[in-house]
């Protein structure tokens, strides 16, 4: 357990063991010394992590503390990582601290928790905005409202129909009753490439005739097409059939999309009862070319049990699934209707498919089955995903390379835009990154958002402002966060310079955790009590290194001093004044036993244990809206019998102990 007290500093402060038997073995001879009860209560350190702010913001105590008014903004600090002034810790922590989740859930009664955590003053509107977007995924309707036809269209945005130009149109649809200032986060598509219809001429690249024949120990040379991708490979089409191309994970850095032409030469091996290419296979990209499909051949339930049964299936069969989404890990099934063995297995598809096989979900999904792994997973290369409650897509849809893009829009109050000073980052973006997945997660956005924007934006003059949105992986999900850039003239700085890190105490009283500034330091009596034992022994360290003449009221054994009465050895304060005279004669020359008490517990009180606090406590001070913390100190002293007392202190500067009263 992460102690505020550290154990090492136990060992460096006092310097000296404290295990002999016979050293100072008087004190706690004398009649009267009783050892009091230990306090069990604990203080410990918790640093929050961004999956922490994510539970935090999910907790339905701290939604209905937010209500509807709040919503958004409490959402906001579950993906952005940090407080606000709608949604503070000191309102919002204590349920976090009360779930059995929490690591020091079961700490007893009159325990502290100090959390270290991020907030922010506030939240720039463009910020805000986008946290609250809807997202919007252009669907196969709004394509053929772009084409004009619901037959002659392909689903993406392409130069002659750009996305800029048309996305405006198509949010004024679906968001008639928009007010000034919304924000949309836009899903699409986008190619490079315009689709050639029917009639039209495709660029000559002549395709092969050997896939069909394929088999096993064949080394074939291929001229074909990729007609579809998955996150380990791809399907490779000619115009005698398709064999699935293994690659392994992380091969794709973006070059090969559907409609890829290539030449691809490699031996034809058997796995999971069909064949395909391994990652041995060499290929040469050709062009582009567009894609379109053939009728999906539709198995029954009975059939794919025969099938996935028997010795082999048909090599990378272009096939439609329909059935129900069952999700186990990362692995994705689909439970199909009449089938008591096999099911689909589209795990490795793309992200934007990905997003449509939900758990439960009933779907149909098109792709072309390469695989039985085993024997009963039907492995999917998936070419598209239809939610069976949808409308029924068009059957001459052309299909180019495209890549998937996100963008967010503004409305104004008359037109939808895409703000100039708001980027979006793209999956060809995550690629250059270095991302195996179209995210970010731990700290790769202060390590390489300054770099992207540094390449993308190399005429960036000083004081730039960009607000720039990326998928964060937050140790439990995939959240869109915006983070405001600014640029000071030599690097982009991202997001944290509008965020403090701030540490809070929160105390568990009448079991319930409550915001605490004020802090209890509570020193037991007795030997080997780490916390007394550290107070202590840096109180006789101070008045060693710090006190004219120091050494002469430590003793031999150095963890006792007669300047303060302070024992690291017995974990009190000695005030027996015979003793003090004992140990430095010339100091006490003169007084009286009373004055040797009295000054002991003035230099203690008024000198000692304020810069020990110090010295133990670096955070201490005031807080943000200026409370002056109380430092409640609970220790005994010893004159012939042990008696408890208190000292309070007041945090009136950082790290600065005004004496405000004492009981002794």
């Amino acid at each position: 357990m992460n102690k505020y007290f550290n154990r090492l500093l136990v060992l460096a402060v006092t310097g000296v063991a404290l295990t002999a038997c016979e050293e100072n073995s008087w004190n706690d001879k004398l009649d009267g010394f009783e050892v009091p009860e230990k306090d069990q209560s604990e203080t410990v350190n918790f640093t929050m992590a961004a999956v922490d702010y994510a539970q935090l913001a999910n907790l339905s105590a701290n939604k209905t503390l937010a209500g509807d008014a709040k919503a958004d903004a409490l959402k906001a600090v579950g993906t952005q990582g940090y407080f606000t002034p709608e949604i503070t810790a000191e309102e919002y922590l204590p349920a976090f601290l009360g779930q059995p989740t929490f690591p020091y859930f079961s700490l007893p009664e009159g325990s502290a928790v100090k959390v270290t955590y991020r907030t922010t003053e506030g939240q720039p509107e463009q910020v805000k905005g986008v946290l609250a977007a809807e997202k919007y995924t252009v669907s196969e309707t709004d394509y053929q409202t772009v084409w004009g036809s619901d037959e002659d269209y392909t689903e993406a945005f392409t130069p002659s129909k750009p996305a800029s130009r048309n996305i405006p149109t198509l949010l004024k649809s679906a968001y008639p009753d928009a007010t000034e200032g919304t924000y949309v986060i836009v899903n699409y598509k986008t190619s490079a490439t315009d689709p050639v219809f029917s009639g039209s001429e495709e660029p000559k690249f002549e395709l092969s005739s050997v896939l069909g024949t394929a088999a096993t120990g064949q080394t074939l040379d291929v001229n074909g097409y990729v007609s579809a991708i998955d996150n380990q490979g791809f399907i490779i089409t000619d115009n005698s059939g398709s064999l699935y191309c293994y690659r392994g994970s992380n091969y794709n850095d973006g070059s090969i999309v559907i409609g890829t032409q290539m030449t691809i030469s490699g031996t034809v091996a058997s796995r999971n009862k069909s064949i395909q290419f391994g990652n041995a296979a060499t290929f040469e990209i050709k062009g582009k070319q567009t894609v379109t499909y053939p009728a999906p051949k539709t198995f029954t339930g009975a059939e794919l049990d025969a099938l996935v049964g028997g010795a082999s299936i048909p090599a990378a069969t272009f096939v439609s699934m329909t059935g129900k989404v069952v999700l186990s890990g990362s692995n994705i099934n689909l439970e199909i209707a009449g089938a008591t063995t096999a099911k689909g297995s589209p795990s490795y598809c793309p992200d934007e498919f990905k997003a449509l096989l939900t758990d439960g979900a009933e779907v149909t999904v098109e792709g072309y089955w390469y695989a039985v792994a085993g024997n009963r997973y039907c492995s999917i290369c998936v070419t598209k995903v239809t939610p069976v409650s949808a409308a029924s897509a068009a059957s001459r849809a052309v299909t180019v390379a495209s890549t998937s893009e996100s963008a967010v829009y503004y409305f104004d109050g008359t037109t939808w835009a895409s703000p100039s000073d708001i980027r979006m980052l793209s999956h060809a973006d995550y690629q250059a990154m270095g991302q195996t997945y179209d995210n970010l997660s731990g700290t790769a956005p202060e390590e390489l958002l300054p770099i992207y924007l540094k390449q993308n934006l190399p005429y960036a003059a000083e004081g730039d402002l960009l607000y720039l949105v990326y998928t964060y992986y937050n140790g439990s999900a995939n959240v869109t966060r915006c983070d405001e850039c600014k640029y000071d003239g030599s690097q982009w700085n991202i997001g944290f310079d509008n965020t403090t890190i701030v540490t809070s105490q929160f105390v568990k009283k009448n079991g319930s955790w409550k915001y605490s500034p004020d802090v209890t330091i509570t020193l037991p009596a007795g030997r080997n009590i780490e916390i007394s034992t550290l107070y202590f022994q840096a109180c006789v360290d101070w008045v060693l290194n710090n006190v004219p003449d120091g050494k002469d009221y430590v003793t031999s054994y150095g963890n006792n001093d007669y300047y303060t009465g302070a024992s690291a050895y017995q974990g009190n304060v000695d005030l027996r004044p015979d003793k003090a005279i004992a140990q430095n004669p010339t100091a006490y020359a003169g007084m009286s036993d009373d004055e040797v008490v009295a000054l002991m517990k003035k230099r203690f009180q008024d000198e000692v244990l304020p810069a020990v606090l110090a010295q133990l406590n670096p955070d201490a001070a005031p807080t943000s809206s200026g409370v002056q913390p109380l430092y409640t100190v609970n220790f005994y002293y010893y004159t012939g019998t042990t008696e408890p007392a208190t000292i309070v202190y007041r945090v009136v500067a950082p790290r600065t102990f005004e004496f405000e009263s004492a009981t002794w």
